[in-house]
């Protein structure tokens, strides 16, 4: 590392380059700062001394030498609550827009020595403890807000153990991301009836039997299938649609689903999908560049909300 890398403002809030491998906690990682009962108690000694130079009172010099010594022996237990500890990124987790992603990371303390009142923190913070010689993971957890890959951003860990004087921290950037996927429309609409399913399919039989989405209300439909919840949110008047078993696969397509922009449409696939899965019914999935044939298992949706989010 150069010189100027070393003494790079951001070293001390965004850590080093981003890495896929462990971070050993050692000097040029940690960096301490005293805390504002640290201020305080280097004020006091201050005060102290000032007074036994006043007075010439030999008493004060020795409390006030006293206090400077445990104050600076604690820079030392400040540093060593976090050297040689050993962080490593885990797995995440996949989410929808708008929910949280977590993000686990593993700390190892490979010495002999308890850690005590560490906290880590990305944008939410864990307090742990680790014992000698043992590992610990913790899930981090940031807010996601539109879809594709979320970077986890920075991992701080920090102590101000033992007497609180100053607090020693260590941030980390690790290439750990997670998967957003879009976030499901709250419009419960039937399922397309797209002109290949309509001509390699047939039209989809109509039962009682299992929920099978809504359609635009028509004159005539009964009053026991209006889906009020729709119309009590201003959202139109709409009937329920029921399936039975001899329903026949269905076709999921970016080009015959209604949205004002790429992301309504994305947002009505993706509910279609969850639906699709939720019911056990078989579905095919295209978007423009990418078909996937017709299936029920949880592979086939995983990839097909891989695909939404990464479109």
């Amino acid at each position: 590392m150069t010189l100027k890398e070393r003494f790079r403002l951001s070293r001390f809030y965004r850590g080093e380059k981003a890495t896929d491998t462990p971070v050993i906690l050692n000097h040029r990682r940690i960096f301490i700062l005293p805390t504002h009962r640290g201020l305080n108690f280097a004020l006091l000694i201050a005060l102290l001394l000032l007074i036994a130079f006043v007075y010439n009172n030999n008493l004060a010099y020795l409390l006030a030498f006293l206090l400077a010594s445990i104050f600076f022996i604690t820079i030392l237990h400040s540093y060593k609550s976090l050297a040689g500890l050993i962080l490593q990124k885990g797995q995440t987790t996949s989410v929808f827009a708008g929910e949280a992603a977590g993000f686990k990371v593993n700390i190892s303390n490979p010495a002999d020595i308890e850690r005590y009142n560490l906290q880590i923190t990305l944008q939410n913070s864990e307090s742990l403890t680790i014992k000698a010689n043992n590992t610990v993971s913790v899930t981090l957890y940031s807010l996601t807000h539109k879809r594709g890959w979320h970077p986890a951003g920075t991992v701080t860990i920090s102590s101000a153990y033992p007497l609180g004087f100053f607090r020693a921290w260590s941030p980390i950037q690790f290439n750990l991301k997670a998967l957003v996927y879009p976030k499901p429309s709250r419009l419960e609409l039937a399922f397309p009836e797209t002109p290949s399913t309509r001509v390699q399919q047939g039209f989809r039989q109509k039962g009682t039997d299992d929920f099978y989405g809504l359609k635009e209300y028509q004159p005539g439909d009964s009053i026991k299938q209006i889906h009020w919840k729709t119309f009590a949110k201003g959202q139109g008047l709409f009937s329920k649609v029921y399936g039975g078993e001899n329903s026949t696969e269905i076709w999921l397509d970016y080009e015959h689903t209604p949205g004002h922009n790429t992301e309504e449409r994305l947002s009505q696939l993706c509910r279609w999908v969850l639906d699709a899965e939720r019911t056990g019914a078989r579905y095919g999935f295209s978007l423009p560049g990418l078909t996937l044939l017709p299936d029920n298992s949880s592979l086939h949706t995983r990839k097909c909300l891989e695909a939404l989010a990464l479109f």
